[in-house]
């Protein structure tokens, strides 16, 4: 689908390089231009995969070549402007004012390749923010993201994994889709901007839109719901489960299976706006039922009424559950003791599927290859 696309990837930790593997996995060339010391997270060990490569760096650089380049050093830079130059798609993630410096900005790589497109990814935008650091813990501070994260009254809390980062990347790869596109009508390249603190915003949905309407920002609920309930995570008798409750014939199904019919009719449970306003005594009647089985039992249970439940999986747990429902999650590259194995791409089309070729390259990997040194003259259908 993308086959035909140079991308000339100047990001690197996770923003960047993870909206270029999805770019990649469907066809584009993507050249990672690393500084002579590499991607940083090609020294964030451990863990380590079969072949001593940082998994960090593994998980977001398949598909790519690699060159190093010094964009201190003139022939370095020169290369790399030329690199540019002969680019469909340009993206960077360095503080605004690098790529300036280095005469690689949207209007000089513009002046020779005008129908680029220039993705630039920041913390918080090019304005008044542009000074601010972008990482991805800050983020979720300033964002708001960790005021409803955690345990009420305790500690706010972060995501398991940089999440900012990875819905940034998400956020680039749809603005380069959506100006390639353009591009393919108009012939003319353009600038797509994302930055992590718009992107975190946009990603709050119903809680910053209840903060608008209400003016009143929600607090933190731990594992349950602002607007649904039961919707939380519950203590069996061995570990815990999430049931998921998103309507009245749902709850009544619950109750059922939990051996207390009578719960559904209960006037503090009988609707939705109810059982929220009731919560704290509705948890304590469904964990003390639950509390006489496994949660896998309750897990079957529940399911085969029809209520959305299961474990509260590790990630080795997660991934063997998506690989028995047939999803196909993990992508493996190679054979034998250096098969690189990552989570495949999550978008599947039925004509152009995504496709593994190579794994995440070595440093400078691909030094002196052919780059093509005449402008592309845009993306190829």
């Amino acid at each position: 689908m993308l086959a035909g696309v140079r991308v000339a990837d100047f990001s690197r930790v996770l923003a960047g390089p993870y909206a270029t593997m999805m770019l990649a996995d469907f066809g584009a060339d993507v050249v990672k231009i690393e500084s002579p010391a590499g991607d940083d997270t090609r020294h964030w060990r451990p863990p380590v995969d079969a072949s001593g490569r940082a998994t960090y760096f593994g998980s977001v650089n398949r598909n790519k070549r690699s060159v190093a380049l010094d964009l201190t050093d003139a022939a370095g830079l020169a290369e790399a402007r030329r690199l540019a130059a002969s680019a469909d798609v340009v993206i960077e993630n360095f503080r605004p004012g690098v790529m300036d410096r280095f005469g690689l900005s949207y209007d000089e790589v513009r002046a020779s390749n005008p129908g680029v497109v220039y993705c630039s990814i920041t913390g918080f935008g090019t304005g008044e923010g542009a000074a601010l650091a972008g990482y991805d813990l800050l983020v979720q501070a300033v964002g708001g993201l960790m005021s409803i994260t955690g345990a009420p009254g305790g500690e706010p809390a972060k995501a398991g994994v940089a999440l900012v980062d990875v819905l940034t990347g998400q956020n680039a790869v749809t603005g380069i889709l959506l100006a390639l596109r353009e591009c393919e009508r108009t012939g003319h390249g353009q600038r797509v901007e994302v930055n992590l603190l718009h992107g975190l915003l946009s990603a709050l949905t119903n809680q910053a839109a209840s903060t608008l309407a209400t003016g009143t920002p929600p607090p933190r609920l731990g594992n349950a719901h602002p607007s649904i309930a039961p919707y939380a995570v519950f203590h069996a008798d061995d570990r815990e489960l999430v049931i998921a409750v998103g309507n009245d014939k749902q709850f009544r199904a619950l109750a059922g299976v939990l051996g207390v019919p009578t719960l559904a009719d209960d006037a503090r449970f009988a609707g939705n706006v109810d059982r929220v306003a009731h919560r704290a005594e509705l948890t304590a009647l469904i964990e003390e039922r639950l509390a006489g089985a496994s949660a896998a039992h309750w897990v079957e249970a529940l399911s085969s009424a029809g209520v959305p439940a299961g474990l509260v999986n590790d990630v080795a747990e997660a991934i063997a559950f998506g690989e028995a429902l047939g999803l196909e999650p993990v992508a493996e590259i190679g054979a034998g003791a250096a098969t690189s194995r990552t989570i495949a791409n999550p978008i599947g089309l039925s004509a152009s599927p995504a496709v593994y070729r190579t794994p995440p390259p070595a440093l400078d990997e691909h030094a002196g290859a052919d780059w093509h040194p005449t402008p592309s003259k845009g993306p190829h259908p």
